[in-house]
């Protein structure tokens, strides 16, 4: 009869100790371990034993684990965690990423609209060349396509080689047509001359003012779209520390030990494991914050001059005007060109063309007008906003819809099976973690600080606070152009805006800077005032005005001075 109650005594114990009904056997742990692919059934034990060798879900009573289950449930607990991150940052992610293909197809579908309606006026108003005007125009829409996906072309290069590329042919079908072209080299001499005499009038400035003005804020939302997705990229793949690993674990699958599979944190123990794991990615709070604010201010400065729409399904309106203007001055022209490049040389005369100029009536032409890309914006931006205290309640947010247990409900501590959780919850964050009982926090993430780093750069971007401004000493040494000048709002006269003088200095700077090496431009000067033989001495002319490119740059804080006096 002693014998008897004895065993009863010790079966009674195993129960309760273990929380299963099959005191010798780890049934319900071994399907959950199974069912969850955690690893081989092998390492299971058939019945509960001791865990000396145990080093995180250690206790003082019989367990089903063993030290090589323990290391396969941190692999587990690690995995399902990064699981939730993917499954919660889901939404966010499809998000930006479609909005990237979508803006993307909608900057090429504008372009082979602008296309279009580009070669349909060149049909309706210039028909007798605009033939020829097919492979400019294509070449003019397809290095914008570039400039706005990402390359680092030069808005005013690629927009005065169109024009150039146009000037012979307006000169020899519209200001001196004939029965037939003129010749190649004729019309070479004529398009070196394009750039000096202007023959569009202010088109060529302003063209380029506004591509560069609505392509970069094109270029900077996708820019900060594709940063957003490399945010998200991140943070789903984090790499946890050690003592996270180790809390989690214990979170997670400790129970998992004593029998109780069906257990779940408590809330405040949950909170206090997550808000430690993801102390540095709430870090990330604040800028997110940030670069949401900045995609909407972006957004709300995409209008006139900067909505890419406007400008691109306007361009054909522009140019119709340029040729115009080019129209007006057309003896003025023809003499320049005449006492330049001498008498129009043109090709023999196969047939007398049809073909005749209607550019000087008054036609209509197709006025496009759109709001798709504003449309899109905005209904991203709505959607985004939802997004915008992401990173900040991630942990919270995984606690109380995922992860633990309901209120008023048992839950697991860590240690044991309790009514709640009675230790300190401490907030998000890096400093908070100082006091937090469950995870001890080192230091910050280097990886989410360099994610950080980006944020705040792209944010810079995207409220206009680290783009040059037009004059920079560095631009005016190297000559690059000023195509990121354009952004900060700064113009010189040419383009029709006053200015003090600074502006002047400015582009006499930047156009010797551009002629000392140019093949180009050795040609326009060779067209000007040599015949082919006299190479060397145009040699000494190229290499005057590399001079005074030198000298004008020794000379401007002198000039600057002077204009302060």
């Amino acid at each position: 009869m002693c014998v008897l109650w004895t065993n009863c005594i010790f079966l009674l114990a195993c129960c309760c100790g273990l929380g299963f009904g099959s005191p010798n056997r780890c049934d319900e742990v071994r399907k959950v371990f199974q069912l969850r692919q955690i690893g081989p059934n092998q390492l299971l034990p058939s019945s509960p034993r001791p865990g000396p060798d145990l080093q995180v879900c250690m206790s003082k009573n019989l367990t089903c684990c063993t030290k090589k289950m323990e290391e396969k449930y941190q692999v587990a607990a690690r995995r399902d965690i990064q699981n939730l991150l993917q499954t919660s940052s889901s939404g966010l992610k499809f998000l930006i990423s479609h909005n990237v293909a979508a803006f993307q197809d909608t900057f090429e579908a504008l372009l082979r609209q602008a296309e279009n309606h580009t070669n349909t006026l060149f049909q309706e108003a210039y028909r007798s060349m605009a033939d020829r005007a097919v492979g400019p125009v294509q070449e003019l829409f397809t290095d914008i396509g570039l400039f706005l996906l990402g390359s680092e072309l030069s808005v005013d290069d690629l927009v005065q080689r169109f024009f150039d590329a146009l000037f012979p042919l307006v000169y020899n079908h519209l200001l001196n047509p004939g029965l037939s072209d003129i010749s190649p080299g004729y019309a070479e001499c004529v398009r070196l001359l394009s750039r000096d005499l202007k023959p569009f009038g202010g088109a060529t400035s302003l063209l380029a003012d506004q591509i560069a003005r609505s392509g970069v804020s094109g270029k900077l939302l996708l820019q900060a779209l594709h940063l957003g997705i490399e945010v998200i990229n991140t943070t789903d793949h984090l790499q946890l520390s050690r003592e996270c690993r180790r809390a989690l674990l214990k979170m997670h699958y400790c129970p998992h030990c004593q029998g109780l599979t069906q257990s779940r944190p408590c809330m405040g123990y949950c909170l206090n494991v997550m808000r430690g794991c993801f102390a540095s990615m709430a870090e990330i709070d604040t800028n997110w914050r940030e670069f949401v604010l900045s995609l909407e201010g972006l957004s709300a400065r995409m209008h006139g001059s900067q909505n890419l729409e406007q400008v691109l399904l306007g361009l054909h309106l522009l140019l119709h005007d340029a040729v115009k203007h080019a129209q007006k001055n057309g003896p003025r022209l023809s003499a320049q060109v005449h006492k330049l490049c001498g008498p129009a040389s043109r090709k023999p005369a196969h047939s007398v063309s049809n073909q005749h100029s209607s550019s000087r009536e008054s036609i209509p032409l197709m006025r496009a007008s759109g709001d798709l890309l504003t449309v899109r914006r905005r209904d991203f931006l709505n959607s985004l906003r939802h997004y915008r205290t992401y990173y900040g309640g991630l942990a919270d947010q995984l606690c109380v819809s995922e992860l633990a247990s309901g209120d008023g409900l048992s839950c697991w501590n860590g240690t044991d099976i309790v009514k709640s959780y009675t230790l300190r919850v401490v907030g998000n964050g890096i400093k908070a973690q100082s006091a937090n009982p469950e995870v001890k926090v080192k230091e910050a993430d280097p990886v989410i600080n360099q994610i950080i780093d980006k944020l705040k750069h792209i944010n810079q971007l995207l409220q206009g606070k680290s783009i040059p401004k037009l004059g920079s000493l560095d631009q005016i040494e190297t000559g690059s152009g000023d195509t990121e000048g354009r952004y900060s709002g700064d113009c010189d006269d040419e383009d029709g805006c006053g200015g003090s003088g600074g502006g002047e200095v400015r582009r006499k700077v930047f156009r010797v800077s551009k002629l000392s090496p140019d093949v180009t431009s050795n040609h326009k000067h060779h067209y000007r005032h040599h015949p082919p033989a006299e190479d060397s001495e145009m040699g000494d002319r190229s290499r005057s005005l590399r001079l005074t490119g030198a000298t004008w740059v020794l000379i401007l804080p002198c000039l600057r001075m002077f204009q302060a006096l």
